[in-house]
């Protein structure tokens, strides 16, 4: 039986796609992704398993491999070949993903991040001026192409916990992929603002009419090409888009930019191996505020490793947050519903530039950077986040501190430079529990919308095919400072680019048992994102629905940036009054959630975007 049913698809897409509407410092303030509307979620309950995807299709395809006795990472490979056709400007089998897999009994990290080609050197983004190009002429072409990650990821994952066939989870996505799938609202929106996307002849006649316009709501999109890509995958595994003909189309799409091309080849594909880490875990007490009765509670929260520099400036925040007045500021009321107030975000923020401070001067790839002082929980020491917390200035309106310099974990020499400022985007998240009570956080992407805006088409004939990524932006363009002292993040053959990516899940200290899972799509405010929800529900005691709701905030170690149109005024002047520069704009997160309840689970999707949950 196939584990779509296509006769729920128009009720999905109802259900889930309604629409409403440099050095130490980041000036970078651009949202990762276009807002496309928002449209209220009520939250889902479950009792046996549940699902949380960004795309009402691709949580239903999961859905149907759970419910036909398959697991968390069954139901994971079922949704991200969905995602690959009906959310192409976000993630898919050209880019790259991590994993984190929870089997009842330890938590697994699998990192499937694309590496940059053997041939690439640091001079990669460094133009005939000797200085790093502008960031969209790196994005757009071949130059930005990293080795795709995801399938070879998701196949090792497999391998160790995969109930079902490996073919049958393929199903979905070439049955939508040859009979067509109505174009979202989302997609829609992000087409019609994108001008790069129709350079690339592949593409542009895949998205856009024959007058250049996008696809309206509701098109029917058909793309036979990745269809047969996805039998060919399904059949042979990840080897059938890392070898053979359809690697070669990828490397000759590549190689053969017409302005831009770049150094991915045959053997980078053939020698990429997915990784599996140990997790990054650390411990988390959770304070709710004073005037509530609750005690507090302890948890252990887990997730990704370098090369993600996500989990380290998530708990960097929370626990400096824990060494200042945090708990005596709850929510307060705001223009719709409840939002932090000024005393409680100028905490947040000065923890996070703290915390983007050490992550710009040390996060790079572990297998080419060394952590400060030997290991990366030096990041995360107690007495090490005490002396950071010391330096926020608290009481009698204390001045925001702008801009935070690193500190010196472990007392170590700083051996490298901070990385400059640079835009980061994209990507999409994916939380599921299975009826045996296996769980997984997975974020996957291709990093900036639509990718490298490279499609890759085999040419037989069949229209479509599948995006690559521009994942080598998320190194520094700049291999070096003014002084020539190195850069952790530079570009080297074989590297995995810094990530901010942050699945994490969350267990009960004392007794083991999982707690939620939880992540979010959103470049550098994925760490933002993702840290608002676990404060919400651990701190605040808001369900995940209410904790993803709540308005996005966020510093990247420059302004304080506020969801546009979520604070009140009086918020705002009193940030200013403390020096902050505040700026309001769009803040489109993708946030899923899925927390455990007495009665099995309750899962949440960001209103932002278009994801749902499901399950039974």
């Amino acid at each position: 039986m196939k584990l779509v049913a296509l006769s729920l698809l128009a009720a999905l897409l109802a259900a889930g796609c309604a629409s409403n509407q440099g050095n130490f410092n980041s000036s970078n303030s651009s949202p990762p992704e276009r807002a496309s509307g928002y449209s209220k979620k009520p939250g889902w309950s479950t009792s046996r398993f549940a699902v949380a995807a960004a795309n009402p299709l691709a949580a239903d395809a999961g859905y149907q491999a759970l419910k036909a006795g398959g697991s968390a990472v069954d139901a994971a490979i079922a949704v991200q070949m969905v995602l690959t056709l009906v959310e192409p400007q976000s993630s898919g089998i050209g880019g790259g993903a991590f994993l984190l897999h929870y089997n009842g009994q330890e938590t697994e990290a699998f990192d499937g991040r694309e590496t940059a080609p053997a041939a690439a050197s640091e001079t990669l983004f460094i133009g005939m001026d000797g200085k790093p190009v502008p960031f969209i002429e790196g994005v757009v072409g071949g130059r930005s192409v990293g080795t795709p990650g995801t399938l070879r990821m998701l196949e090792m994952a497999h391998r160790q916990h995969g109930k079902l066939p490996w073919a049958q989870l393929f199903e979905p996505a070439i049955a939508l992929a040859e009979s067509g799938f109505p174009v979202s609202a989302r997609m829609n929106t992000l087409l019609a603002s994108e001008q790069h996307l129709k350079e690339d002849s592949v593409a542009a006649s895949y998205f856009f009419n024959a007058n250049g316009q996008a696809w309206p709501v509701g098109h029917l999109l058909i793309n036979p090409e990745l269809g047969a890509v996805l039998r060919r995958i399904a059949n042979g595994g990840a080897m059938a888009l890392m070898e053979g003909d359809i690697a070669q189309a990828i490397v000759t799409k590549v190689r053969r930019h017409p302005a831009n091309p770049g150094l991915l080849s045959l053997s980078d594909l053939a020698g990429y191996r997915a990784k599996r880490r140990a997790p990054l875990c650390f411990d988390y007490s959770a304070q709710p505020p004073r005037f509530v009765t609750a005690v507090r509670k302890e948890y252990r929260i887990c997730g990704m490793p370098p090369p993600s520099s996500g989990t380290i400036a998530i708990a960097q925040i929370l626990g400096i947050l824990n060494n200042t007045a945090a708990d005596t500021h709850p929510p307060e009321p705001a223009l719709h519903g409840v939002a932090p107030g000024a005393e409680w975000l100028h905490l947040y923020t000065e923890a996070s530039r703290l915390a983007f401070a050490d992550r710009a001067q040390f996060l790079a790839d572990p297998d080419f950077v060394s952590a400060p002082a030997g290991d990366w929980m030096s990041l995360l020491a107690p007495d090490y986040l005490a002396r950071r917390s010391k330096l926020i200035g608290t009481g009698g309106g204390a001045p925001s501190m702008k801009t935070a310099r690193p500190g010196r974990p472990g007392n170590v020499k700083k051996g490298f430079a901070p990385m400059p400022d640079q835009p980061e985007y994209g990507t999409s998240h994916i939380s599921i529990v299975d009826a045996w009570g296996n769980a997984l956080a997975m974020t996957t992407t291709i990093e900036d919308g639509w990718g490298a805006r490279l499609m890759v088409n085999r040419g037989v004939g069949l229209s479509g095919g599948f995006l690559l990524n521009n994942e080598l932006t998320d190194f520094s363009f700049a291999p070096t400072d003014a002084t020539g002292a190195p850069i952790a993040n530079r570009v080297q053959g074989g590297k995995r680019p810094r990530s901010s990516m942050a699945p994490i899940l969350v267990f009960d200290k004392a007794t083991g048992q999982l707690v939620m899972s939880t992540g979010s799509p959103g470049g550098a405010f994925i760490i933002h994102f993702t840290a608002k929800t676990l404060y919400g529900v651990l701190n605040w005691g808001l369900n995940a629905q209410d904790a993803i709701n709540l308005p996005n905030f966020a510093s990247l170690n420059g302004p304080t940036l506020l969801e546009q149109g979520r604070f009140p005024s009086a918020t705002i002047k009193a940030l200013n009054a403390r020096g902050h520069e505040v700026l309001e704009v769009n803040m489109t997160s993708g946030l899923q959630a899925i927390q455990r309840t007495a009665a099995g689970f309750f899962g949440g999707a960001d209103p932002r975007r278009e994801g749902v949950v499901l399950g039974d």
